[in-house]
C-alpha cells in the first residue's frame, strides 16, 4: 500500500469513527433524559454502595438490608445500583418499605444482572450519565464495604463536595473497621502532604449501625431543607 492510498484509508477510518461517535451522543441524550424523567419525583432518595460479590447470608448484605428499610420507611427513596450483592441488599430492603426502591443499573461483561426488587429500575451504558442520577437525587450517600466501583462512587461524591460542583450531603461510610485503614491513610499521607485540607475530613461520617446511620442523615437535615435551595439547583444543573 503506497503512502496516498494509506493517508486516504486512514482519513477514511477517521471520519467512519467520527461518524459512530456523533450518533452515541443521541444515546447518551436518551439515557439523560429517561434519567431525569423518571427520577425527578423520588426526591428525598439516599444513594447506597457496596459490593456487588456481597453473599446474601454476609453480616454487610443483612446490615444493608435493615438500613434501606429504616430509610424507606422514614421517607426515603433508595437508590442503588441494582445489581446482586450490596444493590440487591438496599433494593430488598426498601421495597417493602414506604418509598420507592430505584435500581439504576449498568451493562457491565460480568456481576451486573438486574436484582429482584426494583420499583423503578433504568439502565445506563455509560458510568458518567449514571453517576450524574446518583448525585442528583441523593439527599445522602451510604457506603458500604465494596470495591473498586464502591470507591470510585466515594471519591466521585467527595470531590463534588469538597469542589463546591454538589451541595454538602451526608457521606457516611458503613462499617468503621472497614473503612479505618483507608481513613488513616487519608490522615497520614493525604493531610500531610498537604493534597488535601483537614477539614476535608469533615466530609466524611463513620457509622456501624443502621439507626445510627438514619440518625445522622435527619441531624443533618436539622437547620436545612431536603429540599435544594434555588442556589443549590443551579450548581447541580452543571453535574
Amino acid at each position: 500500500m503506497n503512502a496516498t492510498i494509506s493517508k486516504r484509508f486512514a482519513k477514511s477510518a477517521a471520519e467512519a469513527q467520527l461518524s459512530r461517535e456523533s450518533w452515541r451522543i443521541f444515546q447518551i441524550m436518551a439515557e439523560f433524559v429517561e434519567g431525569f424523567e423518571r427520577l425527578c419525583h423520588v426526591a428525598p432518595a439516599v444513594s447506597i454502595f457496596g459490593s456487588a460479590r456481597t453473599a446474601t447470608d454476609d453480616p454487610w448484605y443483612q446490615m444493608t438490608e435493615k438500613t434501606a428499610r429504616l430509610l424507606s420507611d422514614a421517607g426515603f427513596s433508595v437508590i442503588s445500583g441494582g445489581g446482586p450483592g450490596i444493590m440487591e441488599a438496599a433494593n430488598k430492603g426498601a421495597q417493602p418499605g414506604k418509598s420507592p426502591s430505584v435500581g439504576v443499573n449498568i451493562q457491565l461483561p460480568h456481576e451486573q444482572k438486574p436484582n429482584d426488587y426494583q420499583d423503578i429500575s433504568l439502565n445506563f451504558r455509560h458510568f458518567f450519565a449514571r453517576k450524574v442520577m446518583f448525585v442528583k437525587y441523593s439527599s445522602a450517600y451510604v457506603v458500604f464495604p465494596g470495591g473498586f466501583g464502591t470507591l470510585d462512587e466515594l471519591a466521585e461524591i467527595l470531590t463534588l463536595v469538597q469542589t463546591g460542583k454538589s451541595r454538602s450531603i451526608p457521606i457516611i461510610l458503613a462499617g468503621s473497621a472497614f473503612w479505618g485503614g483507608l481513613l488513616d491513610w487519608f490522615r497520614e499521607s493525604l493531610v500531610t502532604a498537604g493534597t488535601i485540607s483537614p477539614e476535608d475530613l469533615d466530609l466524611i461520617q463513620v457509622m456501624d449501625e443502621p439507626e445510627g446511620i438514619v440518625e445522622a442523615i435527619f441531624t443533618h437535615y436539622e437547620s436545612r431543607s431536603l429540599e435544594p435551595s434555588e442556589a443549590e439547583q443551579e450548581i447541580m444543573l452543571e453535574l
